[in-house]
Protein backbone atom coordinates (compact mmCIF):
# COMPACT_ATOMS: atom_id res chain seq x y z
CA UNK A 1 0.00 0.00 0.00
CA UNK A 2 1.20 3.58 -1.11
CA UNK A 3 0.35 6.63 0.74
CA UNK A 4 -0.36 10.21 -1.11
CA UNK A 5 -0.55 13.51 0.68
CA UNK A 6 -1.85 16.09 -1.61
CA UNK A 7 -1.65 19.84 -0.02
CA UNK A 8 -2.94 22.26 -2.29
CA UNK A 9 -4.76 25.98 -1.83
CA UNK A 10 -7.44 26.60 -3.83
CA UNK A 11 -9.76 29.93 -4.04
CA UNK A 12 -12.18 29.24 -6.69
CA UNK A 13 -12.18 25.63 -6.68
CA UNK A 14 -10.65 25.06 -10.00
CA UNK A 15 -7.19 23.26 -8.63
CA UNK A 16 -9.68 21.31 -6.26
CA UNK A 17 -10.85 20.05 -9.03
CA UNK A 18 -7.99 19.44 -11.30
CA UNK A 19 -6.54 17.31 -8.52
CA UNK A 20 -9.16 15.68 -7.75
CA UNK A 21 -9.95 14.24 -11.56
CA UNK A 22 -5.76 14.00 -11.95
CA UNK A 23 -5.82 11.53 -9.41
CA UNK A 24 -8.95 9.41 -9.48
CA UNK A 25 -6.99 6.67 -11.07
CA UNK A 26 -5.19 6.61 -7.62
CA UNK A 27 -7.71 7.59 -5.55
CA UNK A 28 -9.83 3.81 -6.91
CA UNK A 29 -7.04 2.10 -6.68
CA UNK A 30 -7.12 -0.51 -3.55
CA UNK A 31 -3.12 0.16 -3.66
CA UNK A 32 -3.57 3.11 -2.61
CA UNK A 33 -4.45 6.10 -0.38
CA UNK A 34 -4.86 9.80 -0.43
CA UNK A 35 -5.25 11.99 1.80
CA UNK A 36 -6.39 15.62 0.48
CA UNK A 37 -5.38 18.59 2.96
CA UNK A 38 -6.36 22.38 1.85
CA UNK A 39 -4.46 24.88 3.12
CA UNK A 40 -6.09 27.68 5.10
CA UNK A 41 -4.81 30.95 5.65
CA UNK A 42 -5.46 32.70 9.21
CA UNK A 43 -6.08 35.63 7.08
CA UNK A 44 -8.74 34.53 4.65
CA UNK A 45 -7.80 35.70 0.57
CA UNK A 46 -11.58 36.56 -0.83
CA UNK A 47 -13.34 35.35 -3.85
CA UNK A 48 -14.66 36.75 -5.94
CA UNK A 49 -11.87 39.36 -5.37
CA UNK A 50 -12.57 43.17 -4.70
CA UNK A 51 -10.48 45.20 -6.63
CA UNK A 52 -8.56 46.79 -3.24
CA UNK A 53 -7.59 43.43 -2.20
CA UNK A 54 -6.14 42.07 -5.31
CA UNK A 55 -4.00 44.78 -5.77
CA UNK A 56 -3.11 44.51 -1.99
CA UNK A 57 -1.43 41.17 -2.03
CA UNK A 58 1.01 41.71 -4.64
CA UNK A 59 4.01 43.07 -2.83
CA UNK A 60 3.95 40.49 -0.53
CA UNK A 61 2.79 37.75 -2.93
CA UNK A 62 5.75 38.61 -5.30
CA UNK A 63 8.57 39.40 -2.16
CA UNK A 64 7.05 35.76 -0.63
CA UNK A 65 6.63 37.03 2.02
CA UNK A 66 4.93 34.20 4.33
CA UNK A 67 1.60 34.57 7.03
CA UNK A 68 0.74 32.19 8.96
CA UNK A 69 -1.42 29.29 8.15
CA UNK A 70 -3.99 27.45 10.28
CA UNK A 71 -1.69 24.32 11.68
CA UNK A 72 -2.49 21.11 9.83
CA UNK A 73 -3.90 17.85 11.91
CA UNK A 74 -1.26 16.36 13.96
CA UNK A 75 -2.20 13.11 11.64
CA UNK A 76 0.25 14.25 8.69
CA UNK A 77 3.25 14.19 10.72
CA UNK A 78 2.40 10.59 11.98
CA UNK A 79 1.79 8.39 8.64
CA UNK A 80 4.42 7.80 6.28
CA UNK A 81 3.84 9.21 2.83
CA UNK A 82 5.64 7.46 -0.37
CA UNK A 83 4.31 10.91 -2.15
CA UNK A 84 3.70 14.51 -1.71
CA UNK A 85 1.64 16.22 -4.45
CA UNK A 86 2.11 20.20 -4.06
CA UNK A 87 -1.08 22.21 -5.76
CA UNK A 88 -0.86 26.03 -6.29
CA UNK A 89 -2.19 28.88 -7.84
CA UNK A 90 0.35 31.97 -9.33
CA UNK A 91 -0.24 35.82 -7.88
CA UNK A 92 1.83 38.14 -9.55
CA UNK A 93 4.49 35.21 -10.77
CA UNK A 94 4.83 34.20 -7.83
CA UNK A 95 3.75 31.21 -5.89
CA UNK A 96 0.24 32.20 -3.96
CA UNK A 97 0.96 33.68 0.12
CA UNK A 98 -0.87 30.58 1.43
CA UNK A 99 1.67 28.40 -0.50
CA UNK A 100 4.61 29.73 -0.17
CA UNK A 101 3.67 30.26 3.39
CA UNK A 102 3.77 26.83 3.77
CA UNK A 103 6.77 26.00 2.25
CA UNK A 104 8.37 27.89 4.48
CA UNK A 105 6.80 26.82 7.38
CA UNK A 106 7.92 24.51 9.97
CA UNK A 107 5.12 22.29 9.29
CA UNK A 108 6.14 22.75 5.73
CA UNK A 109 9.61 21.20 6.64
CA UNK A 110 8.97 18.39 8.60
CA UNK A 111 6.10 16.98 6.00
CA UNK A 112 8.34 17.65 3.20
CA UNK A 113 11.85 17.29 4.10
CA UNK A 114 13.64 13.89 2.43
CA UNK A 115 9.76 13.32 0.37
CA UNK A 116 9.15 13.34 -3.32
CA UNK A 117 7.25 15.82 -4.69
CA UNK A 118 5.06 16.49 -7.57
CA UNK A 119 4.31 20.02 -8.20
CA UNK A 120 0.88 20.83 -10.18
CA UNK A 121 -0.13 24.38 -11.09
CA UNK A 122 -3.10 26.35 -12.40
CA UNK A 123 -2.45 29.54 -14.29
CA UNK A 124 -3.64 32.20 -16.56
CA UNK A 125 -0.12 31.60 -18.48
CA UNK A 126 2.89 32.78 -16.87
CA UNK A 127 3.64 30.30 -14.32
CA UNK A 128 7.48 29.67 -14.72
CA UNK A 129 9.88 31.65 -12.82
CA UNK A 130 6.70 31.01 -10.02
CA UNK A 131 7.77 27.36 -10.22
CA UNK A 132 11.22 28.31 -9.98
CA UNK A 133 10.87 30.13 -6.84
CA UNK A 134 9.05 26.79 -6.14
CA UNK A 135 12.18 24.67 -6.64
CA UNK A 136 14.16 27.20 -4.61
CA UNK A 137 11.85 26.63 -0.99
CA UNK A 138 11.91 23.04 -1.75
CA UNK A 139 15.44 22.80 -2.35
CA UNK A 140 15.93 24.66 1.19
CA UNK A 141 14.12 22.30 2.81
CA UNK A 142 15.85 19.38 1.21
CA UNK A 143 12.63 17.90 -0.54
CA UNK A 144 12.98 16.04 -4.03
CA UNK A 145 11.07 17.54 -6.63
CA UNK A 146 9.97 14.46 -9.11
CA UNK A 147 7.49 15.70 -11.26
CA UNK A 148 5.69 18.87 -12.27
CA UNK A 149 2.58 19.37 -13.97
CA UNK A 150 1.69 23.13 -15.17
CA UNK A 151 -1.83 23.61 -16.65
CA UNK A 152 -2.91 26.80 -18.15
CA UNK A 153 -5.37 28.99 -19.80
CA UNK A 154 -4.52 28.49 -23.73
CA UNK A 155 -6.88 31.19 -25.54
CA UNK A 156 -4.28 34.26 -26.74
CA UNK A 157 -2.53 36.24 -24.11
CA UNK A 158 -5.22 39.66 -24.17
CA UNK A 159 -8.21 37.44 -24.26
CA UNK A 160 -6.98 35.45 -21.06
CA UNK A 161 -6.65 38.77 -19.55
CA UNK A 162 -10.25 39.93 -20.38
CA UNK A 163 -12.17 36.39 -18.96
CA UNK A 164 -9.50 36.20 -15.94
CA UNK A 165 -10.67 39.80 -14.65
CA UNK A 166 -14.51 38.75 -15.31
CA UNK A 167 -13.49 35.66 -13.32
CA UNK A 168 -11.54 36.78 -10.40
CA UNK A 169 -13.66 40.17 -9.86
CA UNK A 170 -17.00 38.31 -10.55
CA UNK A 171 -17.14 34.80 -9.03
CA UNK A 172 -18.24 32.60 -11.97
CA UNK A 173 -16.29 30.70 -14.84
CA UNK A 174 -18.63 31.66 -17.38
CA UNK A 175 -17.75 33.38 -20.70
CA UNK A 176 -17.83 36.90 -20.44
CA UNK A 177 -20.83 38.73 -22.21
CA UNK A 178 -21.81 35.68 -24.00
CA UNK A 179 -19.02 35.89 -26.15
CA UNK A 180 -15.49 35.52 -25.17
CA UNK A 181 -14.18 31.31 -24.13
CA UNK A 182 -14.57 30.43 -20.74
CA UNK A 183 -11.73 31.50 -18.32
CA UNK A 184 -9.10 29.44 -17.04
CA UNK A 185 -7.75 25.96 -17.55
CA UNK A 186 -10.63 24.60 -19.66
CA UNK A 187 -12.92 21.55 -19.26
CA UNK A 188 -11.30 19.48 -21.69
CA UNK A 189 -8.07 19.49 -20.49
CA UNK A 190 -9.44 19.51 -16.58
CA UNK A 191 -10.98 16.15 -17.71
CA UNK A 192 -8.42 14.52 -19.46
CA UNK A 193 -5.45 15.48 -16.40
CA UNK A 194 -6.26 11.51 -15.02
CA UNK A 195 -3.49 10.81 -17.55
CA UNK A 196 -1.28 12.32 -15.59
CA UNK A 197 -2.38 10.28 -12.34
CA UNK A 198 -2.07 7.47 -14.36
CA UNK A 199 1.71 8.06 -14.97
CA UNK A 200 2.27 8.74 -11.23
CA UNK A 201 0.25 5.36 -10.66
CA UNK A 202 2.59 3.42 -12.44
CA UNK A 203 6.23 4.99 -11.45
CA UNK A 204 4.96 5.08 -7.98
CA UNK A 205 4.22 1.54 -8.26
CA UNK A 206 7.79 0.81 -10.03
CA UNK A 207 9.44 3.16 -7.54
CA UNK A 208 10.83 4.63 -10.15
CA UNK A 209 9.75 7.92 -9.67
CA UNK A 210 12.69 9.80 -11.13
CA UNK A 211 11.70 8.81 -13.81
CA UNK A 212 8.38 10.46 -14.14
CA UNK A 213 8.56 13.72 -15.47
CA UNK A 214 9.72 12.48 -19.10
CA UNK A 215 6.72 10.55 -19.02
CA UNK A 216 4.33 13.72 -17.69
CA UNK A 217 6.24 15.65 -20.45
CA UNK A 218 5.24 13.14 -23.41
CA UNK A 219 1.83 13.27 -22.19
CA UNK A 220 1.39 17.45 -22.26
CA UNK A 221 1.98 18.21 -19.14
CA UNK A 222 4.47 20.97 -19.50
CA UNK A 223 4.32 23.41 -22.30
CA UNK A 224 6.52 26.17 -22.63
CA UNK A 225 5.95 29.62 -24.45
CA UNK A 226 9.44 31.10 -25.19
CA UNK A 227 7.44 34.45 -26.11
CA UNK A 228 5.81 33.99 -22.43
CA UNK A 229 8.93 33.24 -20.81
CA UNK A 230 10.59 36.03 -21.92
CA UNK A 231 7.71 38.33 -20.49
CA UNK A 232 7.93 36.31 -17.12
CA UNK A 233 11.56 37.25 -16.74
CA UNK A 234 10.87 41.15 -17.83
CA UNK A 235 8.17 41.09 -15.46
CA UNK A 236 9.56 40.10 -12.59
CA UNK A 237 12.85 42.27 -13.60
CA UNK A 238 10.28 45.00 -12.97
CA UNK A 239 7.70 43.21 -10.13
CA UNK A 240 10.58 43.49 -8.28
CA UNK A 241 11.38 47.27 -8.42
CA UNK A 242 7.42 47.88 -7.51
CA UNK A 243 7.10 45.39 -4.71
CA UNK A 244 9.75 46.76 -2.99
CA UNK A 245 8.88 50.44 -3.43
CA UNK A 246 5.28 49.66 -2.54
CA UNK A 247 6.35 47.65 0.32
CA UNK A 248 8.95 50.24 1.74
CA UNK A 249 5.98 52.76 1.61
CA UNK A 250 3.58 50.93 3.21
CA UNK A 251 6.08 50.70 6.08
CA UNK A 252 5.98 54.32 6.18
CA UNK A 253 1.99 54.91 5.98
CA UNK A 254 -1.05 52.91 4.90
CA UNK A 255 -2.12 56.00 2.83
CA UNK A 256 1.19 55.70 1.22
CA UNK A 257 0.69 52.30 0.31
CA UNK A 258 -2.11 52.67 -1.22
CA UNK A 259 -1.48 55.60 -3.68
CA UNK A 260 1.32 53.21 -4.91
CA UNK A 261 -1.04 50.65 -5.33
CA UNK A 262 -3.03 52.49 -7.16
CA UNK A 263 0.12 53.87 -9.73
CA UNK A 264 0.97 49.97 -9.91
CA UNK A 265 -2.82 49.71 -11.33
CA UNK A 266 -2.17 52.13 -13.94
CA UNK A 267 1.31 50.30 -14.70
CA UNK A 268 0.16 47.13 -14.66
CA UNK A 269 -2.69 48.47 -17.34
CA UNK A 270 -0.31 49.74 -19.66
CA UNK A 271 2.40 47.17 -19.58
CA UNK A 272 -0.30 44.71 -20.90
CA UNK A 273 -2.12 46.78 -23.50
CA UNK A 274 1.05 48.62 -25.07
CA UNK A 275 4.49 46.90 -23.59
CA UNK A 276 3.36 43.40 -24.24
CA UNK A 277 2.53 43.77 -27.80
CA UNK A 278 5.96 45.63 -28.07
CA UNK A 279 7.69 42.88 -26.49
CA UNK A 280 6.00 40.47 -28.97
CA UNK A 281 7.81 42.52 -32.16
CA UNK A 282 11.38 42.59 -30.46
CA UNK A 283 10.61 38.83 -29.72
CA UNK A 284 10.22 38.06 -33.75
CA UNK A 285 13.20 39.61 -34.63
CA UNK A 286 15.45 38.13 -32.31
CA UNK A 287 13.84 34.45 -32.56
CA UNK A 288 16.24 33.03 -34.80
CA UNK A 289 19.47 34.39 -33.59
CA UNK A 290 18.35 33.39 -30.14
CA UNK A 291 16.89 29.87 -31.51
CA UNK A 292 19.60 27.52 -29.87
CA UNK A 293 19.75 29.12 -26.34
CA UNK A 294 15.26 29.20 -26.70
CA UNK A 295 15.56 25.56 -27.09
CA UNK A 296 17.89 24.59 -24.47
CA UNK A 297 15.90 26.75 -22.15
CA UNK A 298 12.28 25.10 -23.32
CA UNK A 299 14.10 21.83 -22.26
CA UNK A 300 15.33 23.02 -18.48
CA UNK A 301 11.61 24.36 -18.09
CA UNK A 302 10.19 21.22 -19.05
CA UNK A 303 12.18 19.56 -16.38
CA UNK A 304 12.42 19.39 -12.46
CA UNK A 305 16.44 20.10 -13.04
CA UNK A 306 17.29 22.90 -10.94
CA UNK A 307 20.32 25.64 -12.08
Amino acid sequence: MKNILVIYFSQSGQLKEILEQMLSPLVKSEDFTVDFQAIAPLEKHPFPWPKKAFFDVFPESFLQIPKPNEPFPQEFFQKNYDLVILGYQTWYLSPSVPFNSFLKSEEGKNILTGKPVVTVSASRNMWIFAQEKTKKMLQAIKANLVGNIALVDRHWNHISVITIVHWMMGGKKTKYLGIFPKPGVSDNDIASSSKFGESIEKYLQENDLQNLQPDLVKKGAVKISPFLVQCDGRGNYIFAKWAKLIYEKGQQSPEKRKRWLKFFNYYLIFAIWVIMPVVFVLFLLTYLPLYHQINKDKKYYQSVSFR
